[in-house]
């Protein structure tokens, strides 16, 4: 498929109501308003095609942005192309898919996560902690998470609005997969109240750390 064909698919399932809705949630204004699942049916119908998903990311369109994560290769971006994608995030959709279908599958992301973490820029920031918090539940030797700890507690109030939420989402998992961890991180969710009013749907689960941390650990198996 073409650069000017995927566009045009794109462009045919936009609607009105789907961009005011994206606008509302900080989407860019430069977008058709295509629905998710529409974007994953177009992708599947392209399959895997770096060139074009590169093509389709440098029109900053936001729709085609999003085909393109689908479609892109991991492997085949430098870490140096990635970053730059990461920093042009601009808004908490594309960056989480990003972040699920790109980063986290990319060879280098641990060199990555490294660099991120050290980051002034706050969709890098974003994207490291969310490496940080998967490398928690999945491989955490070799972290110091006292550590963590310590920078959640410091840095999440004043943090950046990308970055405070990965980051609390960082102390969340910390405080559900490590029992020794878990009441020193309840307490600094509930001292620090992030997220405490957050509004939150019928059946969804609060961001709000104490609560999200209570709720996790009541499905775990008792031991």
């Amino acid at each position: 498929m073409t650069l000017k064909k995927a566009l045009a698919e794109l462009e045919r399932h936009g609607s009105p109501k789907v961009r005011a809705l994206n606008a509302r949630n900080g989407a860019p204004e430069n977008q058709f308003g295509v629905r998710m699942g529409d974007i994953r049916n177009v992708a599947k119908a392209i399959k895997t095609n770096h060139a074009l998903g590169q093509e389709l990311w440098q029109t900053r369109n936001a729709d085609a942005r999003l085909l393109a994560i689908l479609v892109l290769r991991p492997r085949d971006l430098s870490n140096d192309e990635l970053e730059q994608m990461v920093a042009e995030g601009t808004c908490a959709q594309l960056a989480d898919w990003l972040n699920s279908y790109v980063v986290k599958q990319h060879p280098q992301k641990e060199t990555l996560r490294q660099r991120w973490m050290q980051s002034d820029d706050p969709w890098l920031a974003r994207a490291g902690w969310s490496l940080t918090a998967e490398r928690v539940e999945k491989s955490p030797d070799g972290l110091d998470l006292e550590a963590l700890l310590e920078r959640i507690e410091r840095d999440l109030v004043r943090a950046l609005a990308p970055t405070q939420w990965t980051m609390n989402g960082c102390l969340a998992v910390i405080g559900i997969g490590f029992v020794a961890l878990r009441q020193r991180a309840l307490d600094i969710g509930e001292r620090l109240g992030v997220y405490r009013d957050y509004p939150c749907s019928r059946g969804c689960t609060s961001p709000f750390a104490p609560i999200w941390i209570r709720e996790m650990v009541s499905r775990q198996p008792q031991a």
